[in-house]
């Protein structure tokens, strides 16, 4: 078996499937990953979301958040897979590293423009 890493995947699904049944949609995609001796630790269902701007003509769509182990094989299947379906908006995988190094950069910068604001008040 090639090296498993851990990653994170968003999806943003079409705003008329019934929320009710994600988790079971989701189950069919993240198959590719628990056949391949993957393992799924989390799914959040973070529900509908307003857009910050039209995706595919829709102001809203419904967010899932899943954390798995995997290959980048499997990963790369399961993308290609949700890409191929006409309820997935979009979808986005990092890897865990990634998507941690991001959190802690727009800290970061939040944490600068904070200190800039109150560098300007003095």
């Amino acid at each position: 078996m090639t090296h498993a890493h851990q990653y994170e995947l968003m999806v943003i699904i079409q705003p008329e499937v019934d929320e009710r049944q994600v988790p079971a949609y989701l189950d069919k995609f993240l198959k590719v990953i628990t056949d391949s001796e993957g393992t799924i630790e989390n799914v959040d269902i973070w529900g509908k979301r307003k857009f910050a701007y039209e995706i595919q003509k829709k102001h809203e769509g419904i967010y899932a958040v899943v954390n798995f182990t995997a290959t980048s094989e499997a990963t790369q299947e399961m993308d290609r897979q949700l890409n191929l379906s006409e309820q997935i908006m979009r979808t986005k995988v990092l890897r865990a590293e990634e998507a941690i190094a991001m959190v802690a950069s727009e800290a970061k910068r939040a944490e600068a423009k904070a200190a800039r604001k109150s560098a300007a008040k003095a």
